[in-house]
């Protein structure tokens, strides 16, 4: 399996290329290749004085390169010019990754709904499942918050399609995950199914699935806001990772990703997984 490991040479990127935990974890689901991309945004000009912004990122991700090789992955770098989340998402589709991987500082202590705009952009466009690994704010030495990616799943759905989508990936995250909730938050509109299509038989059947795998599962039903329920979960329990199935694309803009995961991308307090359609 390939992944795309998008960075831009910031110590929060630095971050989680250098973790040792983080580098495993990818091993354990099945990445043995990985793409090192790091894009430098239109508006660099190469003609800008005394500045050569290609060789100063193509000398500075060298090191990176034999972190990652010394992990035992094969590697292969990639400096690149343009919009950042186009081009990452350009090349994960061309190499055919099956994750891709963007360090967020997380929340501003000032804003609660604010994550960079690279990892933003990509929850959004993305068309292969996208990990938002959190990293430390207000420090000039960060750390990732989570180092253990997949060990600790929580798993929200609503039980449409989208969200069938996302709970296939663990089909592979099963070699790294020990534990897994499954959420679903009852809202006002929901129309009472019959006792045995109810939410509770449906994770229950979920369920299974996992503790077949051995992983230890336990079930959660909210009523309620479903954003603001989901994230009460993961204060409760802090998972890892948060995996979410994305509403995909808009017909005009491919800007659609939808308000639940959207807010969750934005305002968890750990990794969140995005999953598209498939």
């Amino acid at each position: 399996m390939k992944a795309v490991l998008a960075t831009d040479l910031s110590a929060a990127s630095e971050a989680t290329i250098k973790n040792e935990t983080c580098l495993k974890c990818l091993g354990r689901i099945g990445i043995d290749e990985i793409h090192l991309v790091t894009v430098i945004p239109s508006n660099v000009h190469r003609g800008m004085p005394g500045i050569d912004f290609e060789k100063r990122r193509r000398k500075s991700i060298r090191s990176y390169e034999q972190v990652i090789r010394k992990a035992g992955f094969d590697v292969t770098a990639h400096v690149v010019r343009g919009t950042p989340h186009r081009r990452i998402r350009g090349i994960a589709e061309t190499i055919d990754a099956s994750l891709t991987l963007v360090g967020s500082r997380g929340k501003s202590p000032l804003e609660n709904r604010v994550i960079g705009s690279t990892a933003r952009n990509l929850a959004r466009t993305t068309e292969t499942p996208l990990v938002v690994n959190r990293i430390e704010r207000g420090t000039e030495d960060p750390s990732v918050v989570k180092a253990q990616l997949f060990r600790r799943m929580m798993y929200a759905t609503d039980f449409s399609e989208n969200a069938a989508d996302a709970f296939e990936a663990f089909s592979y995250l099963r070699h790294a995950t020990q534990e897994a909730t499954l959420v679903h938050v009852r809202t006002p509109k929901d129309p009472e199914p019959p006792d045995r299509d109810g939410p509770e038989a449906q994770l229950k059947e979920l369920a299974g699935q996992l503790n077949d795998w051995g992983i230890e599962t336990r079930t959660e039903i909210r009523q309620g806001d479903p954003s603001e329920e989901i994230l009460n979960v993961e204060k409760e329990i802090d998972p890892t990772t948060t995996l979410v199935g994305s509403r995909g694309r808009s017909r005009l803009r491919r800007l659609l990703l939808g308000s639940v995961s959207e807010d969750i991308v934005a305002r968890a307090n750990g990794n969140v997984m995005i999953v598209p359609p498939s």
